[in-house]
């Protein structure tokens, strides 16, 4: 991992965008140091130069299964990245071959204990890092290897975009527990539409990374061994986009997704492009291409 950021190079974040285009790429993560109690040995956050940030659960030990510890220390790496300056796509990977085998079963255990209140409010620490992982300006990637079940296949759902090699498996299996994958469902359905989430959810059978593309869990099936290929290729994909353009055109896409196309909606849309054709980046990327140059945020 690259050294963590000087309170220099915080300060130095506070520019302008036109001083933002004008930097070509980053050379490092460029986000604030994490909070006090955050466990690095649990996630770990690395990043290259041309603005890809890999986050990575890290309990290969436990198969990357969540507990409380581990879902505090996602939130606050996917809160983090929120404020990052100048990145175009956040990978998330498990580390050890395998992806999350879902919730850790001591933490389980644990909460068959606990009130209706506790809980809730335990639950709501894996909605919250859910939510930040959803929001993130950037492009959110996630790489499946090994399995990804119940909340791990939430995480893979959560992104917008997911790959898969050949041999993963994923399932929705709480119904067998006598539980509903409450807090995934958003994402999950979003990602499947209702229907395919009724019946995985109440099949809560295990299925292969064929089927998971052709539910929609999925973009893409990797072949064993082509995991570093296909990222390179979406990094060199991603080094002519304006960071702050996809940052605005993720937001568009979140916006007025399901919204009735009315005389609001078109006066939003109409003016969203204005504001990005007089922006910064805007005028530099129109200008670039007229004059036949690369915009100066290309790497």
């Amino acid at each position: 991992m690259t050294d963590k950021p000087t309170e220099a190079d915080l300060n130095a974040l506070d520019v302008t965008d036109a001083e933002a285009a004008e930097i070509n790429s980053i050379a490092q993560p460029l986000v604030p140091d994490a909070a006090p109690d955050a466990d690095d040995d649990l996630v770990q956050i690395d990043s290259t130069t041309d603005g890809v940030v890999f986050v990575t659960i890290n309990r290969p030990q436990k198969k990357n299964a969540f507990d409380a510890a581990t879902i505090a220390a996602l939130h606050e790496a996917f809160e983090t990245l929120h404020g990052a300056d100048r990145v175009r796509a956040v990978v998330v990977r498990g580390a050890g071959g395998t992806f999350s085998a879902g919730a850790d079963l001591n933490w389980m255990r644990d909460a068959a204990g606990w009130s209706e209140s506790d809980n809730r409010d335990d639950a709501m620490g894996l909605a919250k890092m859910l939510k930040a992982l959803h929001d993130i300006p950037a492009l959110t990637v996630a790489v499946v290897e090994g399995n990804a079940m119940g909340g791990g296949a939430g995480i893979v759902a959560a992104c917008d975009m997911a790959v898969a090699v050949e041999g993963a498996r994923f399932a929705f299996s709480e119904v067998k527990l006598g539980l509903i994958p409450a807090t995934i469902a958003p994402y999950v359905i979003e990602a499947v539409g209702a229907r395919r989430a009724r019946q995985l959810f109440l099949t809560g059978n295990a299925f292969d990374a064929d089927y998971a593309a052709h539910a929609g869990l999925i973009d893409l099936v990797l072949p064993e061994g082509s995991v570093d290929e296909f990222l390179s290729m979406l990094s060199d994909s991603l080094t002519g986009n304006a960071p702050g353009a996809m940052g605005e055109a993720k937001r568009l896409v979140n916006d007025i997704a399901h919204h009735k196309i009315d005389s609001g909606l078109l006066d939003e849309t109409a003016k969203r492009i204005a504001r990005a054709r007089v922006s910064d980046e805007g005028r530099e990327g129109v200008a670039a291409f007229l004059e036949k140059r690369k915009a100066s945020w290309t790497v």
